[in-house]
């Protein structure tokens, strides 16, 4: 079966390769493994994902009612925690309903709504995002704890006062990184924080940790967790990666539209760098596309253009075995986390379809968009 272009195509027994993995590391370690929507909200995944991770993490309300709704109907269990920079007041009764934990980012957003969220939810648990300062983060964009950074608390910024009210704090220092980093950022936010975590229940070492990538000291984390747990009377720690799930999972799959020859082969696609690749741009990085070399290591070169008016919607230059022609198709390998979620209908562009390869090797289309879907977000 050939699916029309351009479509994503999510690989199960890929995905499920990395969820056992995670698996692992909530069993040996005895961390809490929640899933950052953000990063992957593929949820006619979730029957599978439900079975290996604890839960969901959420950035608002969207994203906290599509964990209410398409995760935890697979495990009654499963926790809804929620995180925004700052709640809007007319959002906040609804998180509060469907959140086990709500993250605040601020002791000023803690103290203007603790009171309506524990008076919805007596039960929801409380939580505040505590900066440690410090990050290796290898690009500034995505750095949490960059220079004047709006993303948690620092340690001049924290109230005593509120730990009475807190169950928990939360940090989020890494993006795309291993063991070593987060021994680091340990170190860091211990230094600063360690004497208010003995009378919490819980500490969320938030997400950005590659587990999933190979060559990750995954016994090495496990190690980490443990050492916190036992400094810290068995507390309760969380780890809430997106990007770890979707990684290396699936792919993007494209067609070529026209070839043209500006002073160099140019293929022209029916997708889109800026719109359905944007941390390509971003990041920025380079896709790996297969079967292909870099630019002149095979026999024919080409730059891979998007299909929108933007000048700099460029995959790169790659080079193949043979001539690419019209029809011909593109693969985009790893194009699973942060692309569906993050995606833009820029120029009326049609979104990429969603598709599942199952483990018998079937193809699954779950989702196709429209002129609708365009439509539906002017007015």
């Amino acid at each position: 079966m050939q699916l029309e272009t351009p479509v994503y195509v999510c690989e199960e027994e890929l995905l499920e390769k990395n969820l056992k993995l995670l698996e692992y590391v909530q069993n040996q370690s005895g961390a809490k493994i929640i899933l950052a929507l953000k990063g992957f909200a593929m949820y006619a995944t979730f029957d599978l994902c439900a079975k290996y991770l604890q839960g969901c993490t959420a950035s608002g309300l969207h994203e906290a009612k599509l964990a209410k709704e398409e995760f935890c109907c697979y495990n009654p269990k499963a926790e809804v925690h929620t995180y925004s920079p700052a709640f809007k007041g007319s959002e906040i009764e609804d998180i509060a309903k469907i959140s086990d934990h709500i993250v605040f980012n601020s002791p000023n957003q803690l103290e203007k709504y603790i009171l309506k969220v524990k008076e919805i939810n007596p039960a929801i648990e409380i939580s505040l995002r505590v900066n440690p300062e410090y990050s290796a983060s290898p690009v500034d964009l995505y750095n949490p704890c960059g220079l004047y950074s709006r993303l948690g608390t620092t340690l001049k910024n924290f109230d005593e006062a509120l730990l009475k009210q807190l169950d928990g704090l939360n940090f989020h220092a890494l993006c795309e990184q291993d063991a070593d980093a987060l021994e680091g950022v340990l170190d860091a936010f211990e230094k600063k924080f360690g004497k208010y975590i003995h009378n919490l229940k819980y500490v969320n070492f938030g997400g950005g940790h590659h587990i999933t990538k190979k060559g990750y000291d995954v016994e090495k984390l496990i190690w980490l967790i443990k050492d916190f747990k036992k400094k810290y009377n068995n507390i309760e720690v969380y780890l809430e990666p997106g990007e770890a799930v979707g990684w290396q999972t699936g792919y993007l799959e494209a067609t070529v539209l026209e070839i043209i020859d500006n002073g160099m082969q140019i293929a022209i696609l029916d997708t889109s760098a800026e719109a359905h690749m944007p941390d390509t741009l971003a990041m920025p990085y380079r896709v790996d596309v297969r079967g292909s070399g870099e630019a002149g290591e095979k026999k024919y070169t080409y730059r891979l253009g998007g299909n929108t008016c933007l000048a700099g919607d460029i995959m790169g230059d790659y080079s193949f075995d043979t001539p690419l022609h019209a029809g011909d198709r593109i693969i985009f390998e790893d194009q699973i986390h942060y692309t569906f979620v993050k995606n833009t209908t820029f120029n009326g562009i049609k979104l990429p379809s969603l598709a599942i390869k199952r483990k018998d090797g079937t193809l699954e289309l779950v989702k196709e968009f429209s002129y609708g879907d365009y439509k539906g977000r002017l007015s």
